[in-house]
């Protein structure tokens, strides 16, 4: 894991100060952790004279930890039937997560339901209804080219009815800057009356997915973030970056294929892998 991330960053240390600063600039651009952030750490690296490499452990942390948020304790202590919003493109994986997050509610003791907004995308029903069936949670859907407001409406109607405890509910992702879509996206949210907006991004996607995060941002609003596929990630900047510039928490890692491989999201944790054996 982070296997790029280490080697650039291992080539920084041994150097002299001043080279070991040009140095870790390019580094750290290389390993996606984005303009801003590389410009605070590279800051601090020329104000303290401090060990480099502490200094850039300690930046990296305080970074990923500004912005925190335990969505356990959010779903525990929200109002019923807590409604998560999940945006984000197509490939990020958003529906896996979905129902993950799902997996990982019902093993917490909550009745959800799914909502499939989706109604653009040929296949989007039927992926999540197979999830559903997988991890026992059922499904509102509508045929496609429906109105995908009108799904969250129901699913959120059904939830009520039912009395349940949260509705997840899956949108399309056709293209971040696709004017048609963010107004999907807007109704979708003024219709739901969203507890969470989440955004899934896909930690292989390095800078683009802090450009996807900052688009969603602008135009609808996102409250956190769960990165994917970071357990493939070679470079693992994409989270420093997104902490960095969006200002958002990380609520979770997705780590692997199965519906349990749903990590919280420790910055100490991450700090220490991305420098182990560094």
């Amino acid at each position: 894991m982070f296997s790029s991330f280490k080697e650039k960053i291992r080539g920084i240390f041994g150097k002299p100060r001043e080279e070991s600063i040009e140095a870790l600039e390019m580094a750290l651009l290389e390993a996606d952790v984005g303009i801003d952030a590389t410009e605070r750490i590279k800051n601090a690296v020329a104000m303290q004279k401090k060990e480099i490499g502490a200094i850039i452990r300690e930046e990296v942390k305080n970074i990923l930890s500004e912005n925190s948020m335990d969505f356990d304790e959010f779903v525990k202590t929200h109002e019923k039937p807590v409604k998560l919003l999940f945006v984000g493109i197509n490939g990020s994986g958003k529906t896996t997560t979905i129902a993950k997050v799902g997996y990982r509610l019902k093993n917490n003791g909550y009745s959800c339901v799914f909502g499939s907004c989706d109604t653009f995308r040929a296949g989007a029903v039927e992926q999540l209804k197979y999830h559903g069936e997988k991890i026992g949670i059922e499904v509102i859907a509508h045929d496609y080219g429906s109105d995908p407001a009108s799904v969250a409406f129901d699913a959120i109607a059904h939830a009520k009815a039912k009395r349940m405890d949260a509705v997840l509910l899956d949108t399309a992702g056709r293209m971040q800057t696709n004017k048609n879509l963010m107004e999907e996206m807007k109704k979708i949210k003024r219709v739901s009356s969203a507890d969470l907006t989440i955004f899934v991004g896909d930690g292989l996607a390095g800078n683009d997915a802090l450009l996807e995060a900052k688009e969603f941002d602008a135009n609808i609003g996102i409250d956190c973030v769960i990165l994917t596929k970071i357990d493939s990630d070679a470079k693992g900047g994409s989270a420093i970056a997104i902490a960095q510039e969006l200002k958002k928490p990380i609520i979770f890692l997705g780590m692997g294929e199965g519906y349990d491989r749903l990590m919280k999201f420790d910055a100490e944790w991450f700090v220490k892998r991305l420098f182990e054996d560094v």
